[in-house]
């Protein structure tokens, strides 16, 4: 368990960092765009990297941001039941989400693969649809192993501090 825990948060590190990435160069890309309108000249394809590197910020941060619980969770009736029910719903709703997410990456991950054999491409920078497809999928499936971490650290034993 504690490697597959190793491996969750390492991965999500890693997706995060790029997701941060991709996030200051859209900050980078909307300022020069402006900048650049001013003197009559914008850069072509913004709209088209926006979108990309939009689904990426977000497809990458979906891990991340479970595992510090920093989604927005309205818990007023759940709280009001006993520790055991809220574990068990807790595990419950683990479980849908892994079951969610798995089927969504799965599915992206198809679709990813139809772009890449037909060879779709953007109609101003000619760029490939299927890797930033492929990404999203691995965002989601990145949240369903999140979810299977959190499904098995419900229910362990919670060890003393050392």
């Amino acid at each position: 368990m504690a490697v597959l825990d190793k491996i969750n948060r390492n991965l999500n590190r890693v997706f995060i960092w790029i997701a941060g990435i991709c996030l200051a160069a859209m900050i980078l890309m909307t300022c020069a765009n402006i900048f650049l309108r001013i003197v009559w000249i914008p850069l072509k394809g913004t709209y088209e990297l926006m979108g990309f590197f939009g689904a990426i910020v977000t497809a990458f941060s979906l891990g991340y941001t479970q595992m510090k619980k920093a989604h927005i969770s309205v818990d007023i009736l759940i709280e009001r039941f006993p520790a055991g029910i809220q574990k068990i719903l807790g595990g419950l709703s683990c479980i849908i989400c892994l079951i969610f997410f798995s089927i969504a990456g799965l599915q992206i991950s198809k679709y990813a693969t139809t772009l890449w054999k037909t060879g779709e491409v953007t109609e101003t920078l000619r760029i490939a649809y299927h890797p930033f497809a492929f990404g999203v999928a691995g965002g989601c499936l990145l949240l369903a192993l999140v979810m299977l971490v959190e499904f098995f650290n419900l229910f362990r034993e919670p060890r003393e501090p050392q």
